[in-house]
């Protein structure tokens, strides 16, 4: 592993330890040449999931792409980025267990607005509102009709 400060490839392993769901190893490293520390992730390489699109697009899962879009929906509202990594973590988790190599991009949609729903009201209805593509004011006054028709 080259060291980010020198450059330099001879290092030793200080500590290495998994992660909570045993599949990532962070290794704490020290450099010999300049004696400074880095972290790294060992991952196992997975075959990427493809999400297909609503036009059949196929692209490659992208779980900051995803992460990005959880967080701006999220902004301002009080709500951890652990809670947020988490979610994304076990969605990742689900669609790698599931053996599919293909994913509607539906399917994720639908998941991610499930788990807003229960997390953050106005979350859920900023996220529905990009997602659902909704044109007018009528469209949040009647998904907002419906959240509050739900309680």
């Amino acid at each position: 592993m080259k060291c980010p400060f020198c450059a330099e490839i001879d290092n030793k392993v200080i500590d290495s330890r998994l992660s909570k769901d045993a599949s990532v190893i962070r290794r704490r490293r020290e450099c010999l040449a300049c004696s400074r520390r880095f972290t790294t992730y060992e991952h196992i390489e997975e075959i990427p999931i493809m999400i297909v699109k609503k036009d059949d697009r196929r692209e490659v899962f992208n779980r900051e792409k995803l992460r990005a879009g959880v967080q701006i929906a999220c902004r301002k509202r009080g709500i951890s980025i652990h809670v947020i990594d988490e979610f994304i973590d076990e969605l990742e988790r689900d669609l790698r267990e599931a053996g599919e190599k293909e994913v509607p991009a539906k399917h994720i949609g639908e998941r991610v607005m499930a788990k807003l729903h229960e997390i953050d009201d106005v979350a859920y209805v900023r996220f529905a509102s990009v997602y659902r593509e909704f044109k007018d004011v009528n469209d949040f006054v009647s998904e907002l009709k419906s959240l509050l028709s739900g309680r």
